[in-house]
């Protein structure tokens, strides 16, 4: 099982780059750079690349909206270029309140729209003359909706990888069961291992069974809160205004793809307190009505002993990355952490895993 961090948007972004190379040396393996309505991932990501040797990095994730989709794969070949084949291009759709309301591009056909991405990626990668029709990326762009001057072209440069992994961000049943036929990692959000296989099992079975074997098997890149310890359980508290925020303020209402997720994990209920209480301004109160239960599931707070059965629970489900916020004060503990999650979970490298 791999041991993963996000350099998030909201801190020192090179401050934390100086600090990886000790989480590489206490086990970390990868690293994912978001990308929201803030800087771009991709300048960043080169940044990564170049002050690191070993560490795989990741985007997670581009949304597909305003990126055609060869400037994607050339910009996923680049990366990977840069950091020697350490790159995994982490794609998703976000949401229509950042695509329309910050890009302004209409949010429409998602699934068929990443599928059409990742084949034309995939192509661009072999170094194929990109030739393309599809339902929303004609390439060339046919007779009549230009000049006519276009030709088909290839890749100049030779990609150090002609297959370049590709992680799909979903929770919706469809979305998962796209991912599950064909990337190579699926990245959830807010992992609920005793409940995953019930909310996502057949969605993930109805992607396997038509996946391509040369795929291997499928990376399961999932995030979690990590203290390890006596005296840390109060620290669980430091998650609940993310959970707050998407499943309260993450979209409208009936257009909420994290609140839909609370509900199918049984917490219908407090899911619309929470989108109550956040669309209203009360974000503490809806931070604070966020379910201890939920918390403590989604989480990797506790003793070391307690840390290693949720581990297992992880591991049970299917999970084959761990992608950790560690919440211990002291940097040197967190360091630790780092090292004694990477101890408990064993091993390198997704695909150990059968979720579902």
């Amino acid at each position: 099982m791999r041991i993963g961090m996000s350099v998030s948007y909201s801190v020192d972004f090179k401050e934390a780059v100086a600090r990886l190379g000790d989480y590489e040396k206490a086990g970390l393996d990868i690293v994912f750079v978001p990308e929201v309505y803030s800087f771009d991932a991709i300048s960043m990501l080169g940044f990564l690349a170049a002050r690191t040797e070993r560490l795989e990095i990741a985007s997670g994730v581009l949304q597909i909206y305003t990126r055609t989709p060869t400037l994607t794969a050339m910009t996923a070949a680049g990366l990977d270029h840069v950091s020697d084949g350490r790159f995994t291009l982490g794609l998703g759709a976000s949401g229509p309140q950042v695509i329309e309301g910050f890009h302004g591009q209409p949010y429409t056909a998602p699934l068929a729209r990443t599928r059409e991405i990742v084949e034309i990626c995939r192509r661009t990668w072999r170094r194929e003359h990109v030739v393309y029709e599809g339902r929303h990326y004609r390439i060339p762009l046919p007779p009549g909706e230009g000049t006519g001057l276009g030709k088909p072209l290839k890749l100049i440069a030779r990609p150090v990888r002609d297959r370049i992994p590709v992680m799909l961000g979903a929770i919706g049943p469809k979305n998962v069961a796209l991912a599950a036929e064909i990337a190579e990692g699926w990245m959830p959000a807010f992992f609920h291992p005793e409940k995953a296989g019930e909310v996502w099992g057949p969605a993930l079975a109805e992607g396997r069974a038509s996946r391509d074997p040369s795929l291997g098997e499928l990376d399961i890149a999932v995030s979690a809160p990590l203290a390890i310890g006596d005296g840390v359980d109060g620290l669980i508290d430091r998650a609940r205004p993310q959970l707050a925020l998407y499943i309260g303020g993450m979209g409208a209402r009936g257009r909420n793809f994290y609140h839909d997720l609370a509900c199918r994990y049984g917490y219908a209920g407090e899911a619309a307190l929470i989108q109550n209480l956040y669309l209203e301004g009360r974000k503490q109160e809806a931070a604070a009505a966020v379910p201890e239960e939920l918390l403590r599931a989604l989480a990797l707070i506790g003793p070391a002993s307690h840390v290693a059965e949720r581990v297992e629970a992880y591991r049970a489900a299917g999970v084959t990355t761990l992608l950790v916020t560690p919440l211990a004060a002291d940097p040197v503990r967190r360091l630790a952490d780092i090292g004694r999650l990477k101890a408990m979970a064993g091993g390198h490298g997704p695909g150990n895993g059968t979720c579902g």
